[in-house]
């Protein structure tokens, strides 16, 4: 694609500072730097501390997508940014980098909601046609949206508070693995037997399709208490145990309510349906193997992304940005950052969305 813009992606949403380099949907150079050092001490992120770190190591980012890209800065043709939403010093380091960058070389600049870069990875990886179904899922959001256009999303439903990241990322915290909390439940899950302890499947028991992950979170440590209570401690099976427990009610969850978001999908498209599933959750194999059986039921193909573009990259902020670049979406230098983007903004807000604005 010798003729498609060269876009440079920034990301510096949450805790990965991320540059990429794309020319059509081929990813050039894609950077990530990784925080987990930095706060592997805290048991999370540190919004102070990620910020910082995005403000240090940015430039940097940047520099290596460049040289690995083998293009010259002055060859970019447009900087795509996320504004939003994510920790807000972060983001606004990202912006306020990506204006630097678009008055220096003199191009556009295109702000991007985070959500929304995972959500068009399915057409960065696989072509995959408009509209299709998507469950964003995430360490800070699980949504299904029905995906019609870059800036045209409609939400069937969400968590109404803890995203399937968060659960996991606390999981991890109460059974003393480390963070991320995702890959260490999932490797404690595969020495565990899932059927020990009986979890609770949240809102499984009323229509629609919002999930929450919170009560699953509070089963867990009750359990985790009462084995300490008897045992004097927390064994390895144990551990393992309540790991397959939590992720196998996860992964029953997610799968249900999916079902339903397939079938309200199918009332409105049942030519050629697909459904794709993206975000750092989306790396879990167990839940993407569960996922891929619902659509195998419904007669729809699954379209999951590569493990390296599950979790937060540069290179969907690039590609989300030319797309939107392409509708003839710029912005100027009041771009700002923002803490809270719902993709949907005609939905009403999710019941958890809480007194800062709708739940992204």
């Amino acid at each position: 694609m010798p003729n498609s813009p060269l876009i440079l992606g920034l990301e510096s949403s949450c805790d990965d500072t991320a540059a990429a380099v794309l020319r059509g949907r081929e990813i050039l150079s894609s950077i990530v730097v990784g925080q987990d050092a930095l706060h592997a001490a805290f048991g999370g992120v540190v919004p102070e501390i990620a910020a910082r770190a995005h403000a240090e190591k940015l430039d940097l980012a940047v520099e290596q997508a460049v040289a690995e890209a083998g293009v010259p800065l002055a060859e970019i043709d447009a900087i795509a940014v996320t504004a939003g939403p994510g920790l807000i010093g972060g983001v606004l380091s990202g912006v306020m980098t990506a204006k630097g960058l678009a008055t220096a070389l003199g191009v556009p600049m295109i702000g991007v909601n985070h959500l929304a870069g995972h959500a068009l990875t399915p057409r960065l990886t696989d072509d995959l046609p408009y509209p299709y179904l998507m469950l964003l899922v995430s360490g800070g959001h699980c949504q299904f949206l029905i995906v019609r256009g870059p800036d045209d999303f409609t939400r069937l439903g969400g968590t109404i508070d803890d995203a399937p990241g968060e659960a996991f990322d606390k999981t991890a915290r109460l059974l003393g693995l480390p963070q991320p909390g995702g890959p260490s439940v999932e490797a404690e899950a595969q020495e565990g037997d899932s059927k020990r302890f009986r979890f609770p499947r949240p809102l499984l028991d009323r229509p629609g399709c919002d999930l929450s992950f919170s009560g699953l979170k509070t089963a867990l440590l009750r359990e985790r208490d009462r084995l300490v209570a008897e045992h004097g401690g927390l064994h390895a099976q144990d551990r393992a145990d309540l790991c397959a427990g939590f992720q196998a009610a996860v992964r029953d969850v997610l799968a249900e309510k999916s079902r339903r978001a397939i079938a309200l999908y199918l009332g409105e498209h049942a030519d050629d349906p697909a459904m794709a599933v993206a975000g750092g959750v989306a790396a879990n194999q167990e839940l993407r193997g569960a996922l891929q059986a619902v659509c195998a039921d419904h007669g729809l193909a699954f379209v999951a992304p590569p493990l390296r573009l599950c979790t937060d990259n540069a290179a969907m902020i690039a590609y989300a940005g030319a797309e939107l670049w392409a509708l003839g979406v710029s912005h100027d230098m009041t771009l700002s950052a923002r803490p809270r983007w719902p993709l949907d903004r005609t939905a009403a807000p999710l019941v958890g969305s809480g007194k800062k604005g709708a739940k992204a």
